[in-house]
């Protein structure tokens, strides 16, 4: 039953991404860009390398309010940490009820083998039909995974915190252990799917369309959470880690006018709250 669902999930994962896909307007510019699928696919893989360059070289020119915002979601991601106790307990409790095919999804729609997969099938359908916004998502996307997964594979191993599952203490840590267990923070799970779910529901309009995007993109932080591999405040830090990448380089792409489509600037404002009674990060729509 495991080994079917592994099989099937990513393919419905994938017809999923290719429905939404459908609904997105084109709008090719036969001047300026590239027109054979060759020429595209350069074009495409050489602004996925530039984003992710300019994703690590982007902290060399931050300003007093960049770093202001990086303290808060540090010392945010502190002080919620107190809640990881209490938030595990609560949801170790559901565990019986929560639906064993929601759990596989979220596993299986997290590991990289397959969320690659789905996303070279997107780009490979934005790509034969030369659908540039089909495409720019896509380079979207990939350009994000790359950027948050490096960040996340060092801080990971550089901070060695013990899983839920291998420690009941939150606060134990073992710095470039040997051990998988001891690499909680951050959930790459949660990095990967929340990279896909921002990124596609960032082409959307519609309230409800993104809220069905962000609830399947949740799917697998919650399985983290639920399998016990995780503390609350891994997934939460992931999800920001996330949010805060996809955003940059989705306004260096629009910003270098790399694709060419009808879009508001700005429909979503993500700023990060802390004070005596609010920790969260909030997107203003």
């Amino acid at each position: 039953m495991k080994y079917r669902i592994f099989l099937i999930i990513p393919y419905l994962t994938l017809c999923i991404c290719l429905s939404s896909a459908q609904q997105l307007k084109t709008e090719i510019d036969s001047v300026k860009k590239p027109q054979t699928i060759w020429q595209m696919a350069k074009y495409d893989t050489g602004y996925t390398l530039k984003s992710v360059g300019h994703a690590f070289t982007k902290p060399l020119h931050w300003k007093g309010k960049d770093f202001a915002k990086l303290g808060i979601l540090l010392v945010g991601t502190a002080a919620l940490s107190l809640a990881d106790e209490p938030i595990r307990d609560f949801v170790q409790n559901q565990k019986s009820d929560f639906p064993g095919v929601v759990r596989d999804f979220g596993w299986y729609f997290g590991s990289p083998q397959n969320y690659f997969m789905v996303n070279a099938g997107l780009y490979g359908f934005g790509l034969f039909t030369k659908n540039e916004k089909i495409r720019k998502t896509s380079v979207l996307i990939i350009s994000s995974s790359i950027t948050s997964g490096l960040i996340q594979t060092i801080t990971k191993n550089a901070i060695g915190r013990a899983r839920p599952n291998h420690r009941d203490d939150p606060y134990v840590f073992s710095s470039f252990a040997n051990d998988s267990g001891f690499r909680s923070f951050p959930s790459g799970h949660t990095v990967l799917s929340i990279t896909m779910a921002h990124s596609i529901a960032k082409q959307f309009e519609n309230p409800w369309v993104k809220a069905g995007i962000y609830t399947v993109g949740a799917i697998p932080p919650i399985s983290r959470l639920i399998d016990d591999a995780h503390w609350f405040t891994d997934v939460a830090f992931s999800a920001a880690l996330s949010i805060i990448v996809v955003d940059a380089i989705d306004k260096f792409l629009f910003e270098e006018n790399v694709y060419d489509y009808p879009r508001k600037r700005k429909m979503v404002s993500w700023n990060l709250r802390f004070s005596t009674n609010q920790i969260g990060f909030v997107g203003t729509f």
